[in-house]
């Protein structure tokens, strides 16, 4: 006859032994889902470009992408190839980064793309952390002197096809009974050529953009207004039905957060490897079992810092205020500076 006393030590026996599985599942390391296996296959991450979003997203002289979005793509393939340069990027205009996607044409999308319901529930996306806290405003010439948006009633006002800047602005005039005239364009670069040729009166994007598009202008001729019309925070997606690769795009995101944070930087991540921080241990594989657990190697995250640096660095190298577009951080600071940048705990 068990006693209560014996029943209850096998259940802590049992209780312990059923704790320690998902530790000894991720030591063995997991099979690779079709996302992670079709890239491995490859040995190329196969990710979006922009046509041209200083900050975001430039090619330089060789064809490379610079900016932002293409170092969370390297950052990626990093974490997953162990080589930040297998990437083949695929120049998209906004319309056609969904289906891009959706097809499998690319593995992911990081290109200025807003979270939305409907990008999400109906177009089968998902979506990662946010890496820029955004929002829409305008660009107007200084001779116009219009200083507010309330004064653009009866103005034309470019936008580009496809990207939530054209429902914004929509939305927006109808709340405030403001009568505007969009004229929209196929790509952005095909709106900024139009509002550098004058036909439209202001020009609506994303703020951040704008004061990147503002820099390619004659300097002091055209003002930014103040007036912010939206939320838009600017999240790389994956498909839907991966979540292996999900939880790959996101934890590689979180990683780079978590680095700044941790104070671990492209230059010093090798000595950070001596580091006796258990969360700097885990991060950079020394301890735990976070690569495995998603069938990568233990210094997944080592070597997505190791090919672009934390979260600050390639803030600061493409966005910040020593960069050509000269932006504060703002709400995109580290959530313990007075930001929304935050990650989860690594363990």
């Amino acid at each position: 006859m068990t006693t209560p006393i014996l029943r209850r030590a096998a259940a802590a026996v049992m209780l312990a032994s059923g704790a320690l599985l998902p530790t000894l599942a991720a030591a063995q390391g997991v099979q690779p889902g079709p996302t992670l296996a079709s890239v491995r296959s490859k040995g190329m991450l196969d990710c979006s470009a922009n046509q041209g979003s200083p900050g975001f997203g430039v090619p330089d002289s060789r064809g490379e992408q610079r900016g932002l979005d293409p170092d969370i793509c390297r950052a990626v393939a990093a974490a997953v190839l162990g080589d930040a340069s297998r990437v083949r990027w695929h120049v998209l205009t906004s319309q056609a980064r969904i289906p891009a996607l959706q097809s499998g044409q690319v593995d992911m999308v990081a290109r200025t793309f807003t979270w939305t319901h409907s990008r999400e529930v109906n177009a089968g996306l998902q979506f990662g952390p946010t890496v820029f806290f955004d929002g829409q405003g305008f660009i107007v010439r200084r001779v116009t002197g219009v200083t507010r948006a309330a004064q653009l009633d009866g103005a034309t006002v470019c936008a580009t096809a496809g990207s939530t800047n054209e429902l914004n602005l929509a939305d927006w005039a109808r709340t405030n009974n403001i009568g505007v005239q969009p004229l929209v364009f196929e790509s952005n670069e095909d709106t900024r050529k139009a509002y550098t040729a004058g036909r439209c009166d202001a020009y609506t994007l994303d703020a951040s953009q704008l004061a990147a598009f503002r820099t390619s202008l004659p300097a002091g001729e055209h003002i930014i207004l103040p007036d912010i019309i939206s939320k838009e925070p600017l999240t790389p997606a994956v498909r839907k039905g991966d979540p292996q690769w999900f939880d790959i795009m996101r934890w590689t995101i979180y990683a780079l957060i978590l680095a700044e944070e941790l104070g671990i930087t492209q230059a010093n991540v090798d000595q950070m490897l001596q580091s006796p921080n258990p969360e700097v241990r885990r991060l950079l594989g020394e301890a735990g079992d976070t690569g495995p657990a998603m069938s990568l190697d233990r210094r997944w995250a080592y070597n997505a810092i190791k090919a672009v640096g934390n979260y600050g660095e390639i803030f600061d190298r493409h966005l910040g205020p020593n960069s050509p577009i000269g932006l504060e951080r703002g709400l995109n600071r580290l959530w313990n500076q007075g930001g929304l940048m935050y990650a989860p705990p690594m363990r």
